[in-house]
This record gives structure tokens, sequence and C-alpha cells, in this order.
């Protein structure tokens, strides 16, 4: 069974939803799936009224058990938030053994708002997963939901997004379609993450 890791950091709670819709989607698509948080790198999280979260944290060593990994992030000034960066730059010893060479690799994120950065959070994400060997997998237009113009959505061919904030100021929810695009990149991901690993087992099967 094809192992997928749903991998986020959540400040306020908005990555936290997109990530339980991610890793539905990897569900849905037959996978394993595991949820993990990147852990705060400080006690400002405290003081600044972020949410309590009971997700087991991740260690850098476990990301060698899976097939595929899918990221989250919020955007902060244009690029991750520094606790998901601070975990890839950990990455240090996978990167030099080539641990995660031919897995895949995933991202999305959420900004306050629709020209917040997200695109460039996921591309910066996107080269470090790609400096790791990774297969970076997006969110295709085959999600019809990128393409909706009777609503304010996030979404992106790099990866699906959300928008955080309303224009008076309080948090907005993910949407709807939001989370459908987020359930359809882990969907998607593990589709090719299967299709990969099945790939692997075949060249290290010697024929009969």
């Amino acid at each position: 069974m094809t192992k997928v890791l749903v991998l986020y950091y959540s400040a306020y709670g908005h990555i936290a939803a997109m990530a339980a819709a991610a890793a539905d989607g990897a569900g849905e698509a037959g996978a394993s799936v595991t949820v993990r948080r990147v852990p705060e790198l400080t006690d400002a999280a405290v003081t600044a009224g972020h949410p309590a979260d009971d997700t087991p944290a991740a260690s850098v060593s476990e990301l060698v058990d899976y097939d595929a990994i899918i990221f989250g992030t919020p955007t902060r000034f244009g690029n991750m938030a520094s606790p998901m960066k601070d975990f890839l730059d950990r990455c240090g010893g996978l990167w030099a053994r080539n641990a995660l060479v031919g897995r895949v690799g995933s991202a999305f994120t959420s900004s306050e708002s629709q020209h917040g950065g997200q695109e460039h959070t996921l591309l910066s994400l996107h080269a470090s997963l790609m400096h790791l060997g990774m297969v970076v997998v997006g969110l295709p237009y085959t999600f019809k939901g990128q393409t909706r113009m009777d609503e304010i959505t996030g979404g992106s061919p790099y990866g699906a997004t959300t928008l955080a904030v309303k224009d008076d100021g309080s948090y907005r929810p993910p949407s709807t379609n939001e989370l459908d695009g987020a359930r359809f990149q882990g969907h998607y991901v593990a589709e090719i993450a299967a299709s990969l690993a099945r790939a692997r087992f075949e060249r290290c099967v010697e024929p009969a």
C-alpha cells in the first residue's frame, strides 16, 4: 500500500483544515495516510493565541518511510513559515544520502489575501523539494474548481490554497471549493505515488 505523509505547520487552523482534506483525498485513493505537524520554534505561538494542536509532531528521520509527502504551510511575506523552513533545513542528512530521491512531493498554502504571495510560497517550497530529488506534483486543471469565477477562492496549478481573512478583518475558514482542491490534490498525489512505487518495485524484480 502506498504511504502518504501530510506534513503541515498551522498557526490559526486554516492549514490544519486543508491538511485534513488532503489526507482524506489520499485515503480515498487507497493510500495509507499519516498526518503530522511541524512543531513551533518558540513559545511565541502561546502568546499569539494560536489554537492548541494535539497532532503528533514529525521528525526528519521518518520522512524516508513515505512514498509521498504533502507539505502545508501558511504564507509569510511571500515565503513559507519559518518552522517549515527550519524543518526542511534539517533534512541535510537525507539529501546527502539521496534518501528522498524519486519520492513525490507536493505543497499547499494559505495567505490573508488573494495577492498575499501564495504562488511564490509554493514555488519556493517546490525548489526545496527538488533539491531533495523529489518529484513535484501540483494541482492540475482537471480540478475544475481552479477556474471558478463565481466566488473569491484560492487555488493554483502549483497547489491548493486558501484565503484566511475576510474584508472586515475577521478570520475566514477554508471554503468548500478550497477544501475540495486540497482533497483533489491529496487523491492525485496518492495516485502518482502509487504509480512510481509500482515502477520502482517492478525494476527490482528480476524476470522469471
